[in-house]
């Protein structure tokens, strides 16, 4: 018998045994205490069945009935018409459990002496050495529950999968007309756009075990152990093959390998490679890697015969985000248009979408509301865009410069048409920072917006505070990238005179912009002091009054 399965044994005897002595300790003393005149009385009556003396109690036993007295407090003529038992189970108990918790920390110790001796022996081995017979964590398969009618979108993804699917069940088909299964599919995408719940998916449609690793957990402290554990997986996937390797972060194990040497993550890269050109067209496993990064993968990695295909998994689109709102608010009572709630969740991710419905259901029931509403979402959507931060204690003055500066930023944002929802006088970001492809003009509006607070408290009080930082560093860094990066100044090479030259012009058509319109910062700013907060369709029917 193995020597972890004695010890395992072991120490659930020895547990058994401790909890056994323990209940029976507790028990015995749940004796109900008596006085002198009651213990004199139950003997005179000879309903006394037993008596048991130990050094501090005597103990009465009758039919139903448990009782003690204190051993000081009797005599030994009270029992002249008894036989009494000596207790020497009190010592007996003592060295019974001193026994069983010297034997079950021994096991203890000998287990951690093997563990450490088992890691001692890792430290010194190469990744290609040894090591196959040792104790180690089995590789255990997933039952994957999650099918692509759970995620929505994604319909060009379920696309490249489906054919997948089919080859792991139809293989014969692709065999007979000369085509092999892609040894690997790299899904590259964002975080949160559900590269996970995609993989679990394929193996719960194509019904084959699916077995689970992250990248991370490769990287170990001792050389060969990473090895040791991509050799394990790989083994325990062929021998339930038809199966699927799902290995998450795969860019934790497999950067470039550089001048900077880790002598442990380039031995599990390289298993890592070796496993994957080991594989047979007949082995019938599959590996599906997620990265965010694809840029720092290894060059080996990538090549043809290890990963043939790639499939990018990027944000969901309205339409797709409408679909992945559906599904998270099957079980949520709830008064909404679907539609409305895609349309203000521009860059959201599916988790992202998840968290938001999530935030709003709780909300509506700490408000002791019946259904959720298209309020609670407006409440909730900076709070899972930005998070959640204390608001500022402003006193009067400080609170009239913050309502003159978010009033411009929501005009400016509005008349430009950037995208946004609702304005809070305590948010720092109107929109989040984008990478989608923008038209210069667009970018010029996007600067506008963020120098428009600083420009509506120069009209007021003819200064500003220093909130404004965040707004500024943005309006800086767009510019910056427009002139330098995107080639949008009057040449291709820009100088920082030019972008001066730029941001003073769009400072000033803000301002022409602003002042054009003192009605309409006067009528927002009195929602924005009385409400705290204001959304773009009453903005923009302030402005639609004065055009």
């Amino acid at each position: 018998m193995p020597s972890s399965k004695i010890n395992r044994i072991a120490l659930y005897v020895s547990a058994f045994l401790i909890i056994s002595l323990v209940l029976f300790a507790i028990l015995r003393d749940n004796a109900e205490s008596i006085t002198l005149s009651d213990a004199t009385k139950i003997l005179s009556n000879h309903k006394v069945e037993k008596v048991v003396a130990s050094k501090e109690y005597v103990y009465l036993k009758t039919d139903n009935h448990f009782y003690k007295i204190a051993s000081s407090q009797v005599s030994p003529k009270m029992f002249i018409d008894y036989k009494v038992e000596v207790d020497g189970e009190s010592n007996i108990l003592v060295y019974i459990l001193f026994g069983v918790l010297l034997l079950g920390f021994g096991t203890l110790g000998l287990r951690w002496w093997q563990k450490k001796d088992t890691n001692m022996q890792y430290s010194h081995m190469n990744s290609g050495n040894g090591g196959s017979d040792l104790n180690s964590l089995p590789v255990e398969c997933i039952k994957s529950d999650v099918t692509f009618s759970d995620i929505g979108g994604i319909s060009d993804v379920k696309i490249e999968l489906e054919e997948i699917i089919d080859f792991m069940k139809n293989p014969k088909r692709y065999k007979s007309f000369g085509a092999r299964m892609p040894r690997g599919v790299l899904l590259v995408g964002p975080p949160g756009v559900g590269k996970t719940m995609i993989a679990k998916a394929v193996a719960h449609e194509a019904e084959v075990p699916f077995y689970y690793q992250s990248g991370a957990s490769f990287v170990q402290i001792y050389v060969g152990m990473g090895a040791k554990r991509v050799h394990e997986l790989f083994q325990a996937a062929k021998n339930n093959s038809p199966s699927i390797i799902f290995i998450d972060e795969i860019d934790a194990v497999g950067k470039k390998r550089d001048a900077s040497r880790n002598d442990e993550r380039e031995a599990t890269l390289n298993q890592l490679l070796t496993e994957m050109d080991g594989f047979e067209g007949s082995s019938g496993v599959i590996v599906i890697a997620a990265t965010n990064k694809i840029e720092v993968l290894d060059a080996a990695l990538l090549r043809a015969g290890r990963f043939d295909r790639r499939i990018f998994v990027e944000l969901p689109t309205k339409s797709e985000r409408a679909s992945i709102l559906s599904k998270y608010l099957q079980k949520v009572p709830h008064e909404l248009d679907v539609q409305a709630i895609a349309n203000m969740t521009i860059g959201f991710n599916g988790a992202s979408l998840a968290a938001l419905v999530n935030e709003a259901a709780l909300l509506s029931l700490r408000q002791n509301e019946s259904r959720v509403t298209i309020e609670h979402f407006h409440q909730v959507k900076d709070k899972v865009m930005f998070g959640k931060k204390k608001l500022q204690m402003l006193n009067e003055e400080q609170k009239k410069y913050r309502v003159s500066y978010q009033a411009g930023k929501a005009i400016c944002a509005t008349y430009f048409d950037i995208s946004f929802e609702k304005l809070m006088l305590s948010n720092e970001q109107l929109t989040p920072t984008t990478d989608d492809s923008l038209i210069q003009h667009e970018l010029e509006s996007r600067i506008k917006m963020h120098l428009a607070g600083i420009v509506a408290c120069g009209i007021q009080y003819n200064e500003h505070s220093s909130s404004a930082q965040a707004d500024l560093n943005e309006a800086k860094e767009l510019l910056k990238n427009m002139c330098e990066k995107y080639g949008m100044g009057s040449f291709i090479m820009s100088d920082p005179k030019e972008q001066a030259m730029i941001m003073r012009r769009l400072y000033d058509e803000t301002l022409a912009l602003l002042k054009s319109m003192p009605h309409v910062i006067q009528k927002v700013e009195a929602v924005l002091f009385e409400k705290e907060s204001i959304t773009k369709n009453e903005v923009k029917k302030y402005i639609d009054a004065v055009l």
